[in-house]
């Protein structure tokens, strides 16, 4: 008798600890590593993801954000992500190559007319199976994030391609965009965005392509006297995880962080929008650059001469994602 109560004692008291250890288990951390301030449209929807998670998820998740490049390069993320080092990173899509060829399509010079376009197209069967193109490789994609169109700087004017001819223009490490330049006879640079603006101010590159709030904010319109209003492409970003941590969550918590990160990206890219339009005005008012709006003509003559790069990559993007998105400018 006193051995079953001593047994039953003993059940009882590990019962107690499993269920403290339980109640007192440490939260999933989800490191959250990007490249820029965060006042820009990618830390605020950072910043808001994590704000998030605390609300609904405290105790269970932790969020822990590293803005300006604290942990990792945009470089170097992807690599750390799939160590385990980082769990989330939102990297241009410019910079997933090396994982899929698919993704240059966003690199393609005049595919979108608009923002509507390429979020109607990302949004679509076509855009949501990108997301996908990189789980061979161990990585998921989790959603788009906007940064806006990309105009042209210069230090001189940029009206019809051949005003291009010969001049340097810095570029990220991305074969389509470099094939842009060089379909008007521009010398592509490709070089790191942390160097952009001493480039421009030493004269040691022409100019540039980005969008408004990036070269608001970076001070390019400081260093270049012209930017022309192109809109030739789209600079957007992938937010992504490693396969291996966003299937070993478990069911309910993942279904809770996506609805979270879901929201934060609808809400960073509402900021992308009005800062598109906020900071175009702003380096208008400041008087340091003209910036030269195309006529329909003028503009359809810098299509004419690049559109050849999409037939170039149509192999490698597939010709089926081009169609879609053409389809996403009706």
């Amino acid at each position: 008798m006193k051995k079953k109560l001593l047994l039953v004692s003993l059940f009882a008291a590990v019962a107690m600890v499993v269920t403290a250890t339980a109640s007192f288990a440490a939260p999933i951390v989800i490191k959250f590593s990007h490249v820029v301030a965060e006042n820009t449209p990618k830390g605020q929807m950072a910043n808001k993801f994590k704000q998030l998670v605390d609300e609904r998820l405290a105790g269970k998740v932790e969020v822990e954000v590293f803005p300006n490049s604290q942990l990792f390069t945009d470089k170097k993320v992807l690599e750390a992500m799939l160590l385990g080092d980082v769990q989330i990173a939102a990297p241009s899509l410019s910079k997933f190559k090396k994982y899929t060829k698919s993704l240059q399509i966003f690199d393609l010079p005049f595919l979108f007319k608009n923002m509507d376009a390429v979020e109607k197209f990302q949004q679509g069967p076509y855009g949501q199976k990108l997301l996908r193109a990189t789980e061979k490789k161990g990585l998921i994609g989790l959603g788009y994030l906007h940064n806006g169109l990309k105009q042209l700087s210069a230090n001189s004017k940029l009206v019809v391609p051949a005003d291009a001819a010969k001049k340097k223009f810095r570029i990220m490490s991305s074969d389509v965009l470099a094939a842009q330049f060089e379909a008007v006879g521009a010398l592509p640079i490709k070089k790191p965005f942390s160097e952009v603006f001493t480039l421009l101010q030493t004269k040691a590159i022409d100019g540039q392509e980005n969008t408004w709030s990036n070269i608001y904010s970076k001070k390019f319109y400081e260093v270049q006297p012209y930017i022309t209003e192109s809109n030739h492409g789209v600079l957007d970003y992938l937010v992504v995880t490693s396969s291996e941590f966003w299937n070993g969550l478990p069911a309910d918590i993942r279904t809770e962080v996506k609805k979270a990160l879901d929201e934060a990206i609808a809400f960073g890219n509402k900021v992308a929008a009005e800062k598109a339009i906020s900071d175009r005005q702003k380096i208008i008012d400041s008087g340091r650059c003209e910036v030269i709006e195309l006529t329909d003509a003028q503009r359809q003559k810098w299509v004419e001469v690049m559109k050849p790069v999409w037939k170039k990559f149509e192999g490698q993007i597939g010709k089926d994602y081009i169609e879609a998105a053409v389809k996403a400018n009706d």
